[in-house]
């Protein structure tokens, strides 16, 4: 079995959010054969967050492992929790903000809409 090195990056104000972010990236564009645009775990510091931002192309999944945060899905706001799991669909608008104490940590899938 082969174990594929990850890598992190920081992110400052990623989208309009607040704060500053960190992005693992668990699989590399190889590993994912032009199918998806990310495959990640994203970590945001109490009070930081991701603004809202429309998807074109492609749809985003987030899956709660840790934390609340307040979730914008097209203007409607969510309290989640870990074990949540939020999709925003192709020409739709989503965001997220830590709102608890303790780092909010998520899962991110980016999957391109077939041609």
């Amino acid at each position: 079995m082969p174990v594929i090195k990850s890598e992190t990056v920081s992110a400052k104000n990623k989208a309009g959010g607040k704060g500053e972010i960190q992005i693992t990236h668990l699989l590399t564009k190889k590993e994912m054969v032009g199918q998806c645009e990310m495959f990640a775990k994203v970590v945001i510091p109490p009070g930081a967050s991701i603004g809202a931002h429309y998807h074109y192309g492609n749809s985003e999944t987030y899956h709660i492992l840790q934390g609340t945060a307040k979730y914008n899905d097209n203007d409607k706001f969510y309290e989640v929790t870990a074990g949540a799991t939020t999709y925003c669909g192709d020409n739709e608008m989503h965001g997220i903000e830590n709102i608890g104490e303790e780092d909010l940590i998520f899962i991110a899938l980016i999957i391109k809409n077939p041609a």
